[in-house]
């Protein structure tokens, strides 16, 4: 967005105290430097934090009906030696009643069922485990895929809606040192239909009546409605994958799952160019950008990736991606003691986002979930209603966000391949 000068990067000290009432005082507060504990980031040749962009080489799942084109599902079938249009009772079994059991398809010839299934329906995802909270409204599974890798996803009820966290890879390659999931690097990519498979399977849990119950007064669907890339993984680092995906969610049943765009957040640490891209698919999903940081000398630091593309880069990428698709962009946040709460930071970024005008972006801080003793751990709350009200005011709306599943480690930024996980996995082979 070349039309906006840049703003001026400081750090100062401390910020003049405000004269809005019932605002908090701002004193000379300790600034913080990122750092790992408990394990060794992942570096460089020339000592800079190691980026993956790539997926290492590793056994291909196989092929699975989710992977495929409606026509090229005909095909496959046609190749099974059987009538394409079995192809699309197989896409209803799956898509809209969920399920990959022959013994459910009794429109199926019982003589070539099973045989059918197999060669359409593979295995996937194999359940670990399971872990519950929020009486029941929020669940974390725990997921091993063909080749062993670890996966997790994390299905919650709120009143209106349910929501999926999904993974998209297999670990994470972008190294953020407060992130759990990047601490082991990038394991793979995720297939498309792995991608769509933890939605199915959480739709057969809700169908099952495994996720709670709802309030009398709660008229949503009994189904996913939401969906957030916000599980293991870049999206936009394993980009075709996953837009294959997402035009699998939003398809039509029974050729795909029938959601709706809008209810679909791909987020990302700030891949200029494959925001670029995603603005121009012409599919209205809500797009989000972890920023964490306004400038760029903390960024650096927090989200490694900031060594490509900078804080403006990724904002004027943000921004175009608004102005594409008329969708208003999100702004993630994670609030961090004395490393990137400052009140100076919460002017420093309103403005930012000012300079490329009004009504285009919403900002959700979340506060970080603690560990005891870390230096990673949430802000006051006094600094966090602080820092709401300064975005607040400045005409940038914000809205303070908590996240589910703290208490089985299935917030933003926990989800990562335990050794306890591991064992429980061999346990199963």
């Amino acid at each position: 967005m070349t039309e906006n000068p840049r703003t001026r990067e400081t750090r100062p000290q401390a910020a003049p105290a405000s004269s809005r009432s019932g605002a908090v005082r701002e004193t000379r507060t300790a600034q913080v430097r990122p750092r790992t504990e408990g394990w060794t980031q992942q570096k460089d040749a020339e000592g800079r934090p190691l980026l993956q962009f790539a997926s290492p080489k590793r056994g291909k799942p196989p092929v699975h009906l989710a992977d495929l084109t409606p026509a090229e599902r005909t095909e496959k079938v046609k190749e099974l030696g059987l009538p394409g249009f079995r192809a699309k009772q197989l896409s209803t079994h799956y898509f809209r009643h969920y399920t990959s059991d022959p013994e459910q398809m009794t429109d199926l010839p019982a003589d070539t069922r099973e045989q059918l299934v197999a060669g359409m329906l593979p295995s996937l995802l194999t359940e670990v485990r399971r872990l519950e909270t929020d009486r029941g409204d929020t669940i974390k599974f725990l997921w091993r895929l063909h080749d062993g890798a670890l996966v997790e996803s994390v299905l919650m009820r709120y009143p209106g809606r349910i929501t999926l966290c999904v993974s998209s890879q297999a670990g994470c390659g972008m190294n953020c040192p407060f992130c759990a999931t990047g601490q082991a690097g990038l394991t793979r990519n995720m297939s498309t239909a792995e991608i769509i498979e933890q939605i199915v399977r959480a739709n057969r849990l809700i169908a099952d009546g495994g996720l709670g119950g709802k309030k009398a007064d709660d008229h949503s669907m009994e189904r996913v409605s939401n969906i957030v890339f916000m599980g293991m993984g870049e999206p936009l680092a394993n980009y075709k994958r996953v837009m294959d995906a997402v035009r699998s969610m939003v398809a039509p049943q029974p050729d795909g799952l029938g959601m709706s765009a809008r209810g679909i957040t791909v987020s990302t640490v700030g891949l200029v160019p494959a925001i670029k891209k995603l603005a121009d698919e012409n599919i209205p999903v809500t797009f989000a950008l972890s920023l964490h940081a306004p400038d760029d000398h903390l960024r650096d630091e927090l989200i490694p990736v900031n060594s490509r593309w900078k804080v403006d880069e990724a904002l004027d990428a943000a921004y175009e991606y608004y102005a594409k698709t008329g969708r208003r962009v999100s702004i993630e946040y994670a609030l961090i003691k004395d490393m990137n709460d400052h009140a100076w930071r919460a002017d420093l970024l309103a403005e930012k986002l000012n300079q490329r005008g009004r009504g285009w972006v919403h900002v959700n801080p979340i506060p970080l979930n603690p560990t005891p003793g870390s230096v990673w751990t949430s802000s006051e709350i006094p600094v966090q209603n602080e820092f709401v009200r300064r975005l607040n005011d400045a005409g940038i709306p914000t809205t303070l966000r908590d996240t589910r599943g703290k208490e089985i480690d299935g917030a933003c930024g926990q989800l990562v391949a335990t050794t306890e996980d591991e064992a429980a996995s061999a346990a199963m082979s």
